[in-house]
């Protein structure tokens, strides 16, 4: 009986002592929290300071915040030397790109352009980075120091298509046959489709062949998906981004003034036409009209300059045929009847197949062009 009391009554001890130790602790934690509240009462009328102090408190860290990772000033200046225009290669809508090699081995791309810290772009930086997908730069994160506003993104080896596609008079270093176009024209499609699909979507709003990148395996990956929204909260930027003439620019934004995903579509169609044309679309009019569209292509048609010289031999006339109509889809005035991306993904897809299924070997096809007045019989 004596041990079973001892027992006992070591038992309600111990749970009395663990009770105290609890309550000590909340008392403490409760007591932090109140100091806690006080100090930063007479920080949160200076949101800058706050910004500040939590970009502060994470470099000390060198850790990441949120799904992106905050990257110290000092470490980007030594991936790229200082930022030595020997590593500048573009300048893009956030302003100037240079590329990087981390100490770890990564090869980035560093976008780079004044600002001072914003928790506005830290919060708009962490939600582009959790956007994933093949076709899509991967955003790996960011930096906010010395007067400047950095994006890192992971760097494709082949650069934009833009390199690739364009004659400038001379054999081009890289022949993209046929196939390769559509592929990259599907992972594409892909990468747009995959923006619109987020909720609340997200508009590119500046799409066009320079934001189209390629790896080494040229898979295509569309660049700067969601900068343009990032540019507006931080500074204004972007309207005047969008107040430029290009051919990509959906001509009916200056007629309902704002920006929607049938506005990508668009671009897109641009993209297809330089696809299969091999040219800059900067020589394009632009286009207000169904009819303006059609008497383009059907005046190139009769030329017999609407399909890139690069690509005789290498295509059939029913796909090709297949891959205009498509963009003038894209292209169709009003807007409200242009495809979503997903449907002109699966459409690309179906004629890539029919194409591989036509002309088994790659190159192998005919060179023979459907003329205008057939072109638009169905």
């Amino acid at each position: 009986m004596a041990s079973s009391f001892a027992a006992i009554a070591g038992g309600i001890g111990g749970a009395v002592l663990l009770l105290g130790v609890i309550f000590f602790v909340c008392f403490r934690a409760f007591r932090n929290r109140k100091n806690s509240n006080k100090n930063s009462d007479s920080a949160s009328s200076d949101p800058s300071a706050v910004v500040a102090k939590l970009v502060s408190v994470e470099m000390k860290r060198g850790a990441s915040f949120g799904p992106s990772r905050l990257f110290r000033m000092e470490e980007l200046e030594k991936a790229t030397k200082h930022f030595d225009e020997s590593n500048l290669i573009g300048c893009g809508s956030f302003g100037l790109v240079f590329k990087g090699l981390l100490c770890d081995g990564t090869v980035v791309a560093i976008k780079r352009r004044l600002g001072t810290p914003k928790q506005e772009f830290t919060d708009e930086v962490a939600h582009l980075s959790r956007i994933q997908h093949r076709n899509l730069v991967s955003l790996l994160g960011y930096c906010q120091d010395s007067g400047y506003s950095m994006l890192v993104f992971e760097y494709l080896p082949n650069g934009s298509m833009r390199n690739h596609l364009y004659d400038t008079g001379r054999e081009s270093a890289t022949k993209l046959e046929f196939k390769q176009r559509l592929s990259i024209a599907i992972g594409t499609a892909k990468g747009l489709s995959h923006l619109h699909g987020q909720r609340p979507s997200i508009i590119h709003g500046n799409f066009k062949t320079a934001n189209v990148l390629v790896d080494e395996d040229f898979i295509a990956k569309v660049a700067d998906g969601g900068i343009l929204k990032l540019l507006e909260k931080i500074d204004d930027a972007g309207p005047s981004v969008l107040s430029s003439v290009n051919a990509f620019r959906d001509p009916e934004i200056n007629q309902i003034g704002i920006l929607c995903e049938t506005s990508d579509v668009y671009s897109f169609g641009v993209f297809l036409l330089e696809l299969i044309n091999g040219r800059d679309a900067s020589h394009i009019d632009e286009f207000g009209s169904n009819q303006s569209v059609l008497d383009w292509v059907e005046k190139h048609l009769s030329s017999d300059d609407l399909v890139d010289h690069r690509l005789l031999g290498s295509f059939t006339a029913e796909v090709m045929k297949d891959l205009i109509k498509i963009a003038l889809r894209c292209m169709s005035f009003p807007g409200r009847y242009r495809p979503t991306m997903e449907t002109v993904m699966l459409d690309l897809e179906r004629i890539l197949e029919r194409e591989i299924m036509d002309t088994t070997v790659m190159g192998e096809g005919t060179s023979i062009v459907t003329l205008g007045s057939q072109l638009f019989t169905n």
